[in-house]
């Protein structure tokens, strides 16, 4: 297989040739609008200052879902639009969603009729695009199917399906769909400035993060697609007060699957402040969220809060039978959400995960809001915003029915290997030339020392914190395991790429930082 390295992406990214479409941002939606552009012919540049889903993007709650407490704020036709992207994502990379059982447990007497009748009207949302129907269940098929759930007053429960996938995955899937389809796309390059001709944005000022070079990239249309980071952008457009971004903080905690074992996820439908918690089983683990809490100021690396771990402990603990304390944590972690105001209000749970496309009267396309399941749909609508407002050639959007990298319609890929679907066998491969890639990384982790090398050879990564975080799941799953894992990982990249010791050495600290973020010490 032809490698795909970062050097390669920022020769091709400092050409002085003029772009279609520039990307600002390589979340969700700079992914997801770069794939749209590419897809229809428009050369097309995306540039993303840390590593592609390096923020929010990385750090969801794992669902691809219509939505279903939007049914109880009578937001119908959202739910419905979401449905049907989550059934597109489903068919376009099989290898990265699948359907999820989950069970809301009724402790109630009115709880299993009520909610059994709100996920009827799901499954009509949902029609044939449906992952699975709902159903109500009986006291003892509940605890078939969540043995750790809590049994004092449990009257029975609904069962139903959503999709689950795994964000960072999904990310790189888009990524390298878009590169195929002759995107360059880069990691580690920062906008800086925005470039003018004639009163209207054309380019940008890059910065190459790792080597430190710098160079003007001009285009037709520039996005802005920075997610929490949109105003900073925007800012350079238009000093001063704009339409803007709320920003909420949504916090994660990872245990053990002792504490949830088996393939169906636990749904609590209302917890005090009037959101939903999930517990939902994912590579081997439980993860548990999530909180919203509103903040004034984005931050590379939120970080949860003690308040907002003891949230998450507490209401889970209500449903598990098994006490869950501290020291059961593997992992924490927290993203921010940039969402679209909506009236006044301080409640940020309230406010849709929706998405808002606008142009500036220089003509900066700037997209705000949204959420995985609906990225595909993000990418078009700003695409079309921006094709009009750069005055390209009109190209109709193709990305409904567009297989993404990876592509495979076998299901029975097991883990680790899975999420690379159709290269599954050859990412195994890798260990037959070289056998010290067949060892695990970490006894505590599923990964493979050759999935560091594959990661620098075919998927851009040149941190460990790349590999460890993104290209596998390592930090997210478990933060102490993950940083026993970057001295072995490390040196795995180092001879990849070149590098000595000291390279390998300094990445290991950097990687340390940032692992005290995930609550170790």
């Amino acid at each position: 297989m032809t490698r795909l390295s970062r050097d390669g992406m920022l020769d091709r990214a400092v050409e002085l040739r003029p772009w279609d479409v520039i990307v600002a941002g390589g979340g969700c939606s700079g992914i997801s609008t770069a794939l749209d552009a590419s897809a229809r012919g428009y050369r097309t540049l995306l540039l993303e200052r840390g590593d592609f889903t390096g923020g929010t993007s990385s750090r969801s709650t794992k669902l691809v879902h219509g939505g279903v407490r939007y049914l109880r704020q009578g937001r119908v036709q959202m739910v419905y639009r979401a449905l049907r992207e989550r059934l597109r994502l489903w068919r376009n990379a099989p290898h990265l969603v699948d359907s999820l059982p989950l069970v809301v447990p009724a402790y109630r007497w009115w709880e299993r009729p009520w909610y059994g009748a709100g996920l009827k009207v799901y499954d009509a949302l949902g029609g044939r695009r449906g992952l699975g129907g709902s159903r109500l269940l009986s006291r003892r098929q509940c605890l078939n199917r969540l043995s750790t759930l809590q049994e004092r007053g449990l009257r029975g429960g609904v069962l139903f399906h959503d999709g689950q996938f795994d964000d960072a995955r999904l990310g790189w899937a888009l990524v390298r769909t878009a590169a195929n389809l002759n995107c360059v796309a880069l990691n580690y390059a920062e906008v800086t400035g925005l470039v003018e001709s004639r009163g209207a944005v054309k380019g940008v000022r890059v910065r190459d993060r790792i080597g430190g070079g710098e160079w003007v990239a001009r285009g037709a249309v520039v996005v802005n697609a920075a997610g929490p980071f949109a105003d900073t952008l925007r800012a350079m457009d238009e000093p001063g007060p704009g339409p803007g971004v709320v920003l909420s903080r949504g916090a994660h905690i990872v245990v053990s699957s002792a504490f949830l074992p088996g393939a169906a996820a636990l749904l609590v439908p209302t917890t005090d402040d009037g959101r939903v918690l999930f517990a939902i089983p994912w590579h081997g683990h439980v993860v548990i969220g999530t909180t919203d809490v509103p903040v004034a100021s984005h931050s590379a690396e939120p970080l949860p809060s003690d308040e907002e771990v003891d949230y998450l402990l507490d209401h889970a603990g209500r449903y598990l039978a098994r006490p869950l304390g501290r020291s059961d944590i593997l992992s924490a972690w927290a993203g921010l959400r940039a969402l679209v105001p909506e009236g006044s209000g301080d409640s940020t749970a309230a406010l849709s995960r929706d998405h808002r496309v606008s142009v500036s009267r220089r003509g900066l396309v700037t997209v705000a809001g949204g959420k995985w399941t609906t990225c595909r749909r993000v990418g078009q609508d700003t695409v079309d915003m921006a094709a009009d407002s750069g005055g390209l050639s009109p190209a109709p959007s193709v990305t409904a029915n567009l297989r993404l990298y990876g592509y495979t319609a076998r299901r029975d890929l097991l883990a680790p290997w899975r999420v690379y679907g159709a290269q599954a066998g050859a990412v195994r491969e890798l260990a037959k030339g070289d056998p010290r890639l067949g060892d695990l990384m970490h006894p505590g982790l599923p990964y493979r020392l050759g999935q560091a090398a594959w990661a620098v050879r075919h998927e851009m990564a040149v941190r460990v914190e790349d590999v460890l975080a993104r290209r596998t799941r390592a930090l997210f799953l478990n933060a102490r395991a993950a940083m026993s894992a970057a001295p072995g990982v490390a040196r795995v990249m180092a001879a990849e790429m070149g590098r000595g010791d000291r390279w390998a050495e300094a990445e290991v600290r950097s990687f340390r930082r940032l692992v005290e973020g995930y609550g170790v010490g």
